[in-house]
């Protein structure tokens, strides 16, 4: 095991953002799967497939294919931009806390520390567009 922050032996490199929101898990979840929501943390121009081996490319080119789909909680799905040359597993999750819910984003199979630094400040974007679309509500 490598003792540098965000490299393990099982997954490579690899990056957590999560942040909890006063909405419940199941109103995180909806929002997350509506076309709005869809559009904030997967990309414009796709509908998120629900079934495993299902694929899906976004306008801006991530490409991916749902890896399991669990209703209410959890997405696992592989996540490559264009202008990648590898793929990376990303796994979405919704954790209801009564009146409050978390919302995470997991990502494996990163290139190396540049790229987890980069697909961090990624991620923690998206929750701040993901809260302020739900304000907005």
């Amino acid at each position: 095991m490598s003792e540098e922050v965000g490299r393990t032996a099982q997954s490579g490199w690899e990056v957590g953002v999560s942040r909890t929101l006063p909405y419940s898990g199941a109103r995180l979840w909806e929002f997350l799967l509506s076309r709005e929501g869809v559009e904030v943390w997967l990309g414009a121009g796709v509908e998120l497939p629900r079934e495993r081996g299902e694929t899906y490319e976004t306008a801006n080119g991530i490409t991916g294919e749902i890896r399991s789909f669990h209703e209410g909680t959890r997405v696992r799905l592989t996540w490559q931009p264009k202008d990648w040359d590898h793929d990376s597993t990303l796994q979405l999750t919704v954790v209801g806390q009564g009146r409050r819910g978390t919302l995470k984003f997991h990502q494996e199979w990163l290139a190396d520390a540049a790229e987890r630094a980069e697909q961090r400040a990624y991620w923690k974007d998206v929750t701040e567009r993901v809260a302020a679309a739900l304000a907005e509500r």
